[in-house]
């Protein structure tokens, strides 16, 4: 099997004052070992494509496979497939890094050594200071935190790894390590991964492909380098408003 990930004609609402379309129609594949970009504002259905892979929300129409499994009806063959770092990763707050990792780890059936093998390993990739992993997590900071959920999300060895605009928030510097690390996780474990972000140089230094969404639909998917062909830009963010007419805060108002 070639593909990572289908889906085909993918639709979610929610009903709230009104009716709120977050995907529309949407269809696409990703191949296996492929870093995979979601791009759009606020509001634009990038978290509510991530939670229907991520088997945490059915959609109404359409369906999606990951690894040839359907995410509603084998939600269970999916689970152990994936993994997922959201932007606001869940943790119990008032105890340290090293004891929600720990938690984690009797979870996945990992032994009190195992988990701590890996704890290392991969904190220490992300450049986290060793003396600060028995510190209450609510007192790191939220660049802390967002490294903290990675290594939890690798403690699996998952083949499809969601993540949901992970470095939001972050300083340019722990950001730019979360960056390394996601490439060179895709490039030693043979990950696909799916990136949901709105910064447009994330996508664009760290995706194989690139797919722009706005109001719950795919206006544009094609690799950032053609995309900057085609169009005769410098960045991908002078294509976002080139392809819509509006700047992103323009969008963020209307979402």
């Amino acid at each position: 099997m070639k593909e990572a990930v289908k889906c085909e004609s993918l639709s979610k609402s929610f009903k709230k004052k009104k009716k709120v379309i977050a995907l529309d129609n949407v269809s696409f594949t990703i191949a296996k070992n492929e870093i995979f970009g979601i791009v759009g504002p606020n509001g634009s259905g990038k978290s509510t494509l991530i939670r229907i892979l991520s088997t945490l929300l059915i959609p109404d129409n359409g369906y999606a496979q990951v690894f040839g499994h359907d995410v509603v009806r084998e939600y269970s063959k999916v689970r152990p497939l994936i993994n997922r770092v959201s932007v606001d990763a869940a943790f119990f707050k008032g105890i340290s890094a090293w004891e929600n990792l720990r938690y984690a780890g009797r979870l996945y059936g990992l032994s009190s050594k195992e988990t701590k093998q890996k704890t290392l390993d991969i904190l220490g990739q992300l450049g986290f200071d060793e003396k600060r992993y028995y510190e209450p997590l609510e007192d790191l900071s939220r660049g802390m935190q967002q490294k903290i959920a990675i290594a939890r999300a690798f403690f699996t060895a998952p083949m499809l790894l969601l993540l949901d605009e992970p470095t939001t928030g972050l300083d340019p510097r722990s950001k730019m390590e979360v960056q390394e690390f996601v490439h060179r996780a895709m490039s030693s474990n043979g990950l696909t991964i799916v990136l949901t972000t709105h910064d447009m140089k994330e996508a664009e230094s760290l995706c194989d492909r690139v797919a722009i969404i706005i109001k719950g639909r795919f206006v544009v998917l094609e690799k950032p380098s053609t995309l900057l062909k085609k169009s005769r830009k410098s960045n991908l963010e002078e294509v976002f408003l080139e392809i819509t007419g509006k700047e992103w805060k323009e969008i963020e108002y209307e979402s």
